[in-house]
C-alpha cells in the first residue's frame, strides 16, 4: 500500500462521496474508485457501502481510516524531525499566490530568504484560497497567500496586506467617491464562490445589505482574467472590485473610483503548518508579516 493511496481513501472518508473526493484532489472519479478498489483487493474487505447519497464506512473500513490517519501522521512527524536538516541543505519552499497580489509584496520578502538561505529553492504557483487549502493540508505547499483565514489549530496565520477596495467602472465619470447602493442596477463581476468562500460571502452579504444583487458569475477562471473583468466592465452592466494601486493599467473606458460610506478592506493571509519548523519559511512570513 502507499500513502498516496491511504490519502485517496481518506479524501473520501472525509467528504462522504468519491464525486467530492475527486474534487477536492482534483483528479477523475474514476482514478479514485479505482484507489478505493485497489485498497479493497489488497485487504480482501469491503471498505466502503455505496448508496443514492454517498458513501459510508464500513466496520473494515473505519479501521482503516483511524490506522492511515495514524500512520500518515506519524510520517509528517518524521518529516518535521528531521526538517531542520533539510532546511540547511537544498530545500524548496512552495508558496502559494492568489491574482491580484501587491506586486511589491513578495520580491523583497524572496530576496531575504534567498540571502540567509541560498540552498532554499522558492516555487510560486497561483492558486485560489480554495485550492491552496488543500495543498497547505495535503503537504504540497509550504505557505499559502489567502484571502481568508482558515479555521483550526492545524494552520498559522497572519494578516500581511491590507487593501481598502474601490470600485472599477465605464467612464469617464465625475471626480469623488461613490457609495454602494448608488450601483443598484449592475451587476458585480466576481468570482466563483469556490474559489474563496468565506470571501465572497463578506462581499455577498455587504453588497446585499445596500441592496445590490451579486449578479450573473463568468464561468470558472474566466473572472480573474483582467481583460474578460474589463470587456465586461466597459459595457456598462456591472463593476468589479480592485485597490487603488492595482498593477494592471486601465483601457480607455474603465476607470477606478473610490468608495466612500462603508469600505470593503480585502485581507490577504500568510498561512503555514503549525507544527512547521523550517527557518527559511519562519523568515519568509516574518518579511511578508513586517511588509504588511
Amino acid at each position: 500500500m502507499e500513502l498516496r493511496e491511504f490519502r485517496v481513501f481518506l479524501a473520501v472518508a472525509a467528504e462522504g462521496s468519491v464525486s467530492a473526493a475527486a474534487r477536492r484532489l482534483r483528479v477523475s472519479q474514476p482514478a479514485v474508485s479505482q484507489t478505493v478498489a485497489a485498497l479493497e483487493r489488497q485487504i480482501g474487505a469491503e471498505l466502503l457501502v455505496r448508496g443514492s447519497t454517498g458513501v459510508q464506512l464500513t466496520e473494515a473500513g473505519a479501521v482503516l481510516a483511524e490506522e492511515a490517519r495514524a500512520l500518515l501522521a506519524r510520517y509528517e512527524q518524521a518529516l518535521t524531525a528531521v526538517g531542520r536538516f533539510g532546511a540547511a541543505g537544498d530545500a524548496v519552499l512552495r508558496i502559494g499566490v492568489p491574482l491580484e497580489l501587491p506586486a511589491d509584496l513578495l520580491p523583497e520578502a524572496l530576496k531575504a530568504v534567498a540571502e540567509a538561505h541560498p540552498r532554499t529553492r522558492t516555487v510560486v504557483r497561483h492558486l485560489s484560497s480554495a485550492a491552496q487549502l488543500d495543498a497547505l493540508r495535503d503537504g504540497e505547499l509550504e505557505v499559502g497567500l489567502m484571502r481568508t483565514r482558515p479555521p483550526g489549530r492545524d494552520l498559522d496565520a497572519v494578516v500581511v496586506v491590507e487593501e481598502p477596495l474601490g470600485v472599477l467602472l465605464a467612464g469617464p465619470r465625475e471626480p469623488g467617491g461613490v457609495r454602494l447602493e448608488t450601483l443598484a442596477g449592475l451587476d458585480w463581476a466576481g468570482f466563483p464562490r469556490t474559489d474563496s468562500p468565506a470571501w465572497y460571502d463578506e462581499i455577498v452579504a455587504i453588497l446585499r445589505s445596500h441592496g445590490l444583487s451579486p449578479g450573473p458569475l463568468a464561468g470558472p477562471g474566466e473572472s480573474s482574467i483582467a481583460e474578460v473583468k474589463f470587456a465586461v466592465v466597459s459595457a456598462g452592466r456591472a463593476f468589479a472590485f480592485a485597490p487603488k494601486d492595482w498593477a494592471r493599467p486601465l483601457p480607455g473606458g474603465v476607470v477606478w473610483v473610490p468608495l466612500t460610506g462603508v469600505p470593503l478592506v480585502r485581507r490577504t493571509w500568510a498561512v503555514w503548518a503549525a507544527d512547521s519548523r523550517r527557518r527559511d519559511l519562519g523568515l519568509l512570513v516574518a518579511r511578508l508579516d513586517r511588509a504588511g
